[in-house]
């Protein structure tokens, strides 16, 4: 370091702030309230839905060794994949829809890391008191209170990690088979693994990490701003009615006085989780959880002044004091993408059928002579069971007349999720084409299930009339 350089010359010692731990105040209201019973239905789907039955098997489970996901009646198959695919494209439209609308609602009541965060900071609470004895505990040296309220919250901690860990391991192993393993110690090696990583990981975010992950670590608060416009639903501090602020008391005419309604009381940073301060502005550190709308207006009501210092607007409706306006260009495009994929989505799962059917030209040569003057093509039929039982099926060909199908009719019975290969025959007179091709179909329908049938096109090849 340049011992003669001034101090605004002087290089800094560090370029990174060191991480300062955040002790959130606790706070009530409606959006509170919002939050919490968010946060009790989701974590109450996670844990719960493993354990409800659905026509004799867990309703929800991805069962990777049988290649089968079970979402209660519907079953899908690898074959299915491009499902997975449209929910991903639906699930990222949605998120589009509902940021450009509302911001960033999802991160505030819905993400898994301020789901599983609120959870935490309850079990904290619980064990070593609200913010300001968490901190004075923190700051206090390691006696047996110490001990024992720390102790007491990393065996919360721990076991709902655990719990979590196991119950996502529940999705994709039987949840009934892998918790009577986890009491007789009988976990398999990546049973086991799973468990224990996904119970650290859900430690470490939501225990350790927290604020971190949404400041530091999750890519949406990066590209948010490309999905946010002027009349975007945003958590807005009202400085032209809070400014300037100042302390007063409570019956002061702060109008007269020159003052806003803002008491610089700093209640909106106590509570805030990310420990911003909105009355600088929209910061990307703000995940929308509206604690700091909560508790300005329960300060806002002990001093008898209107309630809304801060609160959801758009910034066209703070500056311009107009109305909110939903419908705009990039929400009517976004729903409207939205309606199309989840009506195409739905219409597809409708009329979707547990069956599927190829038809495979034998490569070896396009067509053959036989007995009798009649032209043969020979085709490898591929049949997937796709149904939850077994079927029965008939097979049949649609084809000009004088052509017939030979294949071994008793090989038409298949259990679920069978694949079988029947080899077969299409025959017809010479004298009956007209054409070197003709196009064919094979339909296959299950004995006694009206509906299911599937059909595969192909072509007949012969050879060039008159020749």
């Amino acid at each position: 370091m340049n011992p003669t350089a001034t101090p605004a010359q002087q290089p800094p010692d560090s370029f990174y702030v060191a991480h300062q731990k955040i002790y959130a105040r606790e706070v009530k209201g409606r959006f509170a309230r919002l939050r919490n019973l968010a946060v009790v239905v989701l974590l109450g789907i996670y844990y719960v839905l493993p354990w409800i039955n659905w026509e004799g098997r867990q309703a929800v489970l991805f069962d990777l060794p049988a290649r089968k996901f079970y979402i209660f009646g519907i079953t899908f198959w690898p074959q299915d994949f491009f499902y997975m695919a449209w929910l991903l494209i639906i699930a990222a439209l949605s998120l589009f829809f509902v940021t450009s609308i509302a911001g960033r609602l999802w991160c505030g009541y819905a993400c898994p890391q301020t789901v599983w965060t609120e959870a935490f900071m309850w079990m904290e609470r619980l064990t070593e008191g609200n913010h300001s004895r968490r901190r004075k505990l923190d700051k206090a040296p390691w006696r047996t209170e110490k001990v024992l309220r720390k102790g007491a919250k990393q065996v919360l901690w721990v076991s709902f990690a655990l719990w979590t860990g196991i119950t996502f391991v529940g999705f994709f192993s039987p949840a009934r088979e892998l918790f009577g393993k986890v009491a007789t110690f009988s976990l398999g090696p990546w049973e086991t693994f799973w468990c224990l990583f996904y119970g650290l990981a859900t430690y470490g975010n939501a225990g350790f990490l927290r604020e971190q992950v949404c400041k530091y670590m999750c890519p949406y608060a990066r590209f948010q701003s490309a999905m946010f416009d002027k009349d975007t639903l945003v958590i807005s501090y009202d400085a032209e009615r809070g400014e300037p602020r100042g302390g007063r008391k409570r019956k002061m005419d702060h109008r007269a006085a020159g003052m806003g309604d803002c008491i610089d009381c700093n209640m909106c940073v106590q509570v805030c989780p990310t420990g911003i301060d909105i009355r600088q502005g929209l910061q990307i550190e703000c995940i929308a959880c509206a604690a700091c709308i909560d508790i300005c207006d329960s300060v806002m009501d002990r001093m008898s002044y209107d309630r809304g210092l801060i609160r959801y607007t758009s910034e066209h409706a703070m500056q311009e004091k107009r109305p909110l306006k939903v419908l705009r260009a990039r929400t009517v495009i976004y729903g409207t993408l939205l309606l199309v994929l989840l009506a195409g989505f739905a219409f597809s799962i409708g009329v979707r059928t547990p069956l599927r059917l190829d038809a495979i030209r034998d490569r070896n040569t396009l067509y053959r002579e036989v007995a009798g003057g009649e032209i043969e093509n020979a085709f490898s039929l591929k049949l997937l069971n796709l149904d939850t039982r077994s079927h029965t099926y008939v097979l049949q060909l649609d084809a000009p007349e004088g052509m017939r199908l030979e294949f071994d009719a008793s090989d038409l019975t298949l259990e679920s999720g069978e694949v079988r290969r029947i080899p077969a025959r299409v025959l017809t007179p010479r004298d009956s084409l007209s054409s070197a091709g003709v196009d064919i179909t094979f339909t296959v329908r299950a004995e006694g299930s009206p509906g299911m049938e599937a059909s595969a096109e192909s072509r007949f090849l012969g050879p060039p009339p008159g020749r």
